[in-house]
């Protein structure tokens, strides 16, 4: 089996990971900041505006770590699927910094028909060490099933049986893939055509992550009344496949506490799934 014995436990060498203002206003123009409404996100997107002072989308925490990789094996990538992503920041993340990132292989599913690997990445700053997030990836590797591990178990939806307390609409460009593959994803399942048919997908598909993004947009626009530094953490599920032009809508549930639940469906398709956010106070 190509799937890497003895994974769980396995940690990768620390890498690390610089990034710029523009990383920063580049990653919230490529989950559609501004695309409607460019004066309506300006703290996400520019640096220059008089009396507006540039925040960084916490969802950037995923480019942040996505350079430490733990290595799997020798998996077929076009069945390699994003299953499910989370995030934690330990403070507002600074628009420009050098961090210092570690991931480890916590858990290794069987689902039969493939295998679930849960890691968890670390960064700290890279000149005092202090911790600036954590981010979990969950991928399952179509095929890497049958091994004998256990299957886990799946708790309850935290997302409310009622109406959500919020809904938003954005709709995705055509081009979306290929401005958001602009941020280091050059996986080309996204813009190949002939990468994705061996996928099994008619046309390349949008990035899980840019889909992420715009939930995060959304996020902070209701439950953070528009202040990104209020978005904590983050993890959601991801359903199905998302094509560029798409409209996404992003349906969010205040579950108190400080908390949230969200679901976000693409043109009436859950997408983005059994969603959970914690939101700091106000002020």
């Amino acid at each position: 089996m190509p799937l890497a014995p003895d994974l769980e436990g396995t940690q990768c060498e620390p890498v690390s990971f610089a990034w710029a203002r523009d990383d920063v206003l580049l990653y919230a123009v490529a989950v559609g900041a501004g695309g409607e409404d460019p004066a309506g996100e300006l703290a996400l997107t520019t640096e220059n505006t008089e009396g507006v002072r540039t925040a960084v989308l916490p969802s950037f925490a995923e480019i942040v770590a996505r350079g430490a990789r733990v290595d799997l094996g020798d998996v077929d990538p076009s069945r390699v699927v994003h299953a499910e992503q989370g995030f934690r920041v330990t403070a507002p993340l600074p628009v420009e910094g050098l961090a210092r990132v570690t991931a480890t292989v916590t858990e290794v599913l069987d689902k039969g028909s493939g295998a679930l690997v849960r890691t968890e990445a670390e960064a700290v700053d890279a000149d005092t060490g202090a911790p600036l997030l954590t981010a979990t990836r969950t991928l399952f590797l179509g095929g890497e099933g049958g091994f004998g591990g256990a299957r886990g178990e799946q708790a309850p939806s935290p997302v409310p049986d009622r109406a959500p307390d919020h809904e938003l609409t954005y709709r995705t460009t055509p081009g979306q893939a290929l401005l958001y593959r602009l941020t280091g994803d050059r996986n080309p399942l996204h813009s190949d055509p002939a990468f994705a048919a061996r996928g099994g997908f008619d046309r390349p598909i949008l990035h899980g992550m840019c889909t992420y993004g715009f939930t995060a947009r959304a996020l902070v626009a209701t439950a953070c009344d528009g202040d990104a530094r209020r978005l904590v953490a983050m993890d959601a599920r991801f359903t199905r496949p998302v094509l560029p032009g798409q409209s996404l809508t992003v349906s969010v549930w205040d579950t108190g506490g400080g908390t949230v639940a969200f679901r976000t469906a693409a043109d009436g398709e859950v997408v983005l799934d059994r969603g959970t956010a914690e939101i700091a106070p106000a002020g």
